[in-house]
């Protein structure tokens, strides 16, 4: 099952250079934008940055926005270490006929985009669930985008989430 959603996602790249283009983006250049928007809702979310005397106002809401990084840090670094015990391959060294559209160079499992991204997007869910909502939008389409690019399977992904999910809720009962 897990090479079958693979190749039904993966089938769409090569048909067209402009949906390969727009896969490119979610997968490579998008992940930047999140972060970048991230930022900007916790910092004007708590009007940090509009207040007269920012440090203190950032010195009251630190938690939320420090809980919101390091849960999505500390899951990619969980990710990294994961990735040294399953040294999986990614699907474009398993399967012959695939052809990535980008090559990364470390393991496969779990998903370290997947990871960072979801474990972002809980920790919003957990305090603003409207906005976490859109951020886990993001984190989903940024993962299909790297399957769709060839450089994941679905499974790499699910575990990214579950690891995601796993170390923001952590970090929210902490």
């Amino acid at each position: 099952m897990n090479n079958q959603i693979f190749y039904f996602l993966h089938s769409a790249t090569g048909q067209s250079a402009l949906l390969d283009y727009v896969i490119l983006f979610f997968a490579v250049y998008l992940p930047y934008l999140v972060i970048l928007c991230v930022s900007i809702f916790l910092l004007f979310h708590h009007e940090v940055l509009l207040s007269a005397k920012p440090f203190q106002e950032f010195k009251k809401k630190w938690e939320e926005i420090l809980i919101a990084f390091f849960s999505g840090i500390t899951a990619w670094l969980l990710a990294v270490v994961f990735k040294f015990f399953f040294q999986t391959v990614r699907p474009f060294d398993a399967l012959t006929q695939v052809q990535p559209l980008f090559s990364p160079l470390d393991h496969s499992f779990p998903s370290g985009h997947a990871t960072f991204f979801f474990a972002l997007a809980f920790s919003l869910f957990f305090s603003h669930r409207k906005v976490g909502y859109i951020f886990l939008l993001f984190a989903l389409l940024i993962s299909i985008a790297r399957i769709m690019s060839g450089v994941h399977f679905p499974i790499d992904i699910l575990g990214g989430l579950c690891l995601g999910f796993i170390i923001s809720y952590l970090f929210k009962k902490i």
